[in-house]
């Protein structure tokens, strides 16, 4: 069976499909998550689920920024530096919530994947998971999916 997800849209005010995230969203600057805004969202949504992660780091499964889940289908944002109103899970640096990029110094242009994913489900999902364990847990839900690519290099 093949599944057919819906449109579903990631923008941010602060960077366009694959440009520069401003330094202020590093670990190079302030270290707080950048603006994020979505629309498209698919009536039947019961949860979205947010992840950002870097698969062009020099470890066997990328780098994992920022995990947040349990987001009511009603939410279309979430400002700068927030999160805080919904779970956060592991991030690669060992931590719960946005840790910013921080490629390695000369490694080139890193790509910063922004995933949003609606639910037909609600689950209950615990704190501190991480990534692979949150896409295992919502993995049979996903109605729809949407992607913002930002680049970082040092």
């Amino acid at each position: 069976m093949e599944l057919k997800l819906k449109d579903l849209e990631l923008t941010s005010p602060v960077f366009s499909p694959l440009a520069a995230i401003p330094k202020r969203y590093t670990s190079d600057g302030e270290n707080i998550s950048p603006p994020l805004q979505w629309s498209k969202i698919p009536p039947e949504t019961k949860q979205l689920v947010l992840i950002c992660y870097d698969p062009d780091a020099p470890l066997p499964l990328g780098f994992t920024h920022w995990t947040l889940y349990n987001i009511p289908p009603d939410i279309t944002e979430i400002a700068e530096a927030g999160g805080d109103k919904f779970t956060q899970g592991s991030n690669s640096a060992g931590s719960n919530g946005y840790t910013g990029p921080a490629p390695p110094e000369g490694h080139g242009v890193h790509h910063y994947y922004f995933w949003l994913y609606a639910l037909n489900k609600s689950l209950d999902l615990k704190a501190s998971l991480n990534r692979e364990e949150l896409l295992d847990a919502i993995a049979d839900y996903v109605t729809a999916q949407a992607r913002l690519v930002g680049t970082y290099e040092r």
